[in-house]
């Protein structure tokens, strides 16, 4: 598995996903194809935490007067599932890894795995 999760009108996921080949890989646009809650349970799964998958910039959290720091792992789940703009992006989503959001210790991680340095 190989698959990319990204918005469109993201410009720092647009400048991330063209610096590699990404020609064998599916891109999901997560407006218009959301996540499904098999595809977060495979992020789960190597992540270990929903909260490492949830964008705490979201524009939703003020929109919806979320407390970030009063939610559990449940209510991450959740607003992911219930709104794209609640997941970290973008998510590289491999069989043995997952690299998560634009941090650029992440994005080193990534230029490794694809050898891109």
């Amino acid at each position: 598995m190989k698959k990319v999760f990204y918005l469109k009108t993201c410009g720092t996921c647009t400048k991330i996903l063209a610096k590699f080949d990404l020609s064998e890989w599916e891109l999901r646009e997560i407006k218009k194809e959301p996540i499904s809650a098999e595809e977060l349970a495979q992020m789960y799964a190597q992540t270990k935490s929903y909260e490492a998958l949830f964008s705490k910039r979201s524009t939703q959290i003020k929109a919806r007067n979320i407390d970030v720091n009063s939610l559990k792992e449940n209510d991450f789940k959740n607003l992911i599932l219930d709104h794209y703009s609640f997941l970290k992006r973008p998510v590289f989503l491999t069989d043995v890894q997952i690299f998560i959001g634009n941090e650029k210790k992440n994005i080193e991680n990534l230029e490794n795995f694809f050898g891109a340095k």
